[in-house]
């Protein structure tokens, strides 16, 4: 089987459970995961792997006082060398795709983005609360091929600033603003692809058939597989 790095962990959501979810979608495709909290140590170890998944919230977590009883454990700062090491990985042709709140990852890291394509702006990205949420799929998008709008329980990010070269796949509102934000963008990285999903709260959502369709037609994307 090939490999699959799951990185995770961080506050306010079942990592646990999603990273849990997402490694057994992707045991489907071929992928036998080994999930870690340990960002650094993934990192290192990263060429063992045929793919890595973010699938985390781990950033300086600066922004609030909320956040202050849980920074001994949560809060973090990639090291450089782990950003030339995940940026080598990727430009090389590596593979990557990334959920939810890994646009909010590494907020001392301008480089993230160019890496993953686009990125969470503090004052400016936001989201509503968790509810219905309508998916509209981008029709001239390699990735949607026969994929129809559907609906799921989840989080809108609003407002996320995408590189200019990442191309939008999905879109979604909440039934209250009525306002359609892209949530889903595939990118390339030199020879590297990836893509990043917003969406993906829980197990719930990653469990819908239209997201697991989604997901799997990502990870044959991102591996080269021409029939994506």
């Amino acid at each position: 089987m090939k490999k699959n790095l799951i990185i995770t962990g961080g506050i306010f959501h079942p990592f646990s459970e999603t990273s849990d979810t997402l490694s057994k979608i992707l045991n489907s495709l071929g992928y036998d995961s080994e999930i870690t909290l340990d960002v650094e140590e993934g990192i290192k170890n990263i060429n063992d792997f045929d793919l890595v998944t973010f699938n985390a919230l781990r950033w300086r977590m600066l922004n609030h006082e909320k956040y202050i009883p849980f920074l001994d454990e949560w809060q973090f700062s990639i090291s450089e060398k782990s950003k030339n090491t995940l940026d080598s990985y990727i430009r090389s042709g590596g593979s990557m795709i990334a959920f939810h709140t890994s646009s909010i990852c590494f907020d001392n890291w301008d480089g993230w983005s160019k890496i993953l394509g686009g990125k969470w702006i503090w004052d400016e990205s936001f989201h509503p609360p968790q509810g219905k949420v309508e998916v509209n799929p981008i029709k001239n998008h390699f990735l949607n091929n026969n994929l129809n709008t559907f609906e799921v329980e989840d989080e809108v990010y609003h407002n996320l600033y995408l590189e200019p070269d990442s191309k939008p796949f999905l879109k979604a509102k909440t039934h209250e603003t009525n306002e359609e934000h892209i949530v889903g963008w595939t990118y390339n990285y030199e020879n590297g692809k990836v893509v990043y999903n917003a969406l993906g709260h829980d197990s719930n959502s990653l469990l819908k058939p239209e997201m697991v369709n989604i997901i799997k037609k990502s990870v044959k994307w991102v591996s080269g597989d021409k029939n994506a």
